[in-house]
């Protein structure tokens, strides 16, 4: 286990407290993780919608950031943290007072960037919107 994985697995198991960022986002957290991939639902909120509904582009591109960071954090060394230096998000149809599933996954990784992609979808899977993003792989400061 590295510092990331112990992370994620204290997330998945409900006992981690997300960070105040996390919070006031009203981001949560993941549901499950595996090498390479991660999944997390994410419960619509009222106040976090348009007023037709229709969720913010903004806050969809946020919930990728996030999710990508966690896949990410699957594949680290001990030494390593990431940084977001590209995020893509294409929107496919509006996800409407609905709650969502988000599964991202390692594309590829070299010794200083790696490649995410990942999809956000209806609980019944029709996909919402697509991304992809890059990373930086950095020195981890403790």
């Amino acid at each position: 286990m590295t510092w990331a994985t112990d992370l994620l697995e204290k997330m998945k198991a409900g006992t981690h407290t997300a960070p105040p960022l996390v919070q006031t986002l009203q981001l949560g957290l993941l549901e499950d993780w595996g090498e390479g991939w991660v999944r997390k639902r994410w419960q619509h909120r009222s106040e976090l919608l348009h007023s037709d509904g229709s969720m913010f582009g903004g806050y969809i591109a946020a919930l990728f950031d996030q999710v990508f960071a966690f896949a990410a954090m699957t594949v680290l060394a001990e030494d390593e943290a990431v940084r977001t230096t590209n995020l893509n998000v294409n929107f496919v149809s509006l996800s409407r007072k609905e709650d969502v599933v988000l599964e991202a996954s390692v594309v590829s990784r070299s010794r200083r960037l790696m490649t995410v992609q990942g999809t956000l979808s209806s609980p019944e899977g029709e996909v919402r919107s697509i991304a992809s993003a890059q990373q930086i792989i950095l020195p981890r400061r403790a």
